[in-house]
């Protein structure tokens, strides 16, 4: 899976490459674009489980962004993909590599066979909507998400 793009115009983006992460180590490299330090075992956990993806972004062979999903499957609806997450490094942000990762995401649930895939996003988070818009998402209203915290 990659999702190359080159171009020699000035001030377009540079080239880069998605790539679905299949090692700890992959994992382990890019969890500077995370919000806290990546743990070996739970990246393990994460890479062996199923319906469990990880795709990462690179230019010049570092990792500067990242998207990861999971599948969920219900008995009367069948499999969707959730985004789970999504980041880009500030300084390679609004030159198209959130949007193309977003979009290999889609490509990879639909080539699983999921029916749709959904994120949810905070009302406030303007270039979230707008990356995940880009990449042919549509509103389906507000709603509210409530979480329980154990510890």
């Amino acid at each position: 899976m990659t999702g190359a793009r080159e171009t020699d115009e000035p001030g377009a983006a540079p080239p880069y490459e998605i790539r679905r992460a299949t090692s700890t180590a992959e994992l382990i490299a890019a969890q500077h674009l995370f919000d806290g330090p990546a743990r070996e075992e739970w990246a393990a956990r994460f890479l062996a489980a199923p319906g469990h993806l990880m795709l990462i972004a690179y230019v010049g062979g570092g990792p500067v962004g990242f998207v990861s999903g999971i599948e969920m499957l219900h008995p009367d609806k069948g499999t969707e993909m959730c985004l789970y997450e999504l980041a880009v490094a500030a300084r390679h942000r609004r030159r198209g590599i959130g949007r193309a990762l977003v979009e290999e995401l889609a490509a990879a649930a639909r080539a699983r066979g999921c029916y749709d895939m959904w994120v949810g996003v905070d009302t406030d988070n303007d270039p979230a909507f707008a990356t995940y818009r880009s990449a042919g998402a549509r509103d389906e209203g507000h709603f509210a998400m409530l979480t329980w915290a154990w510890g």
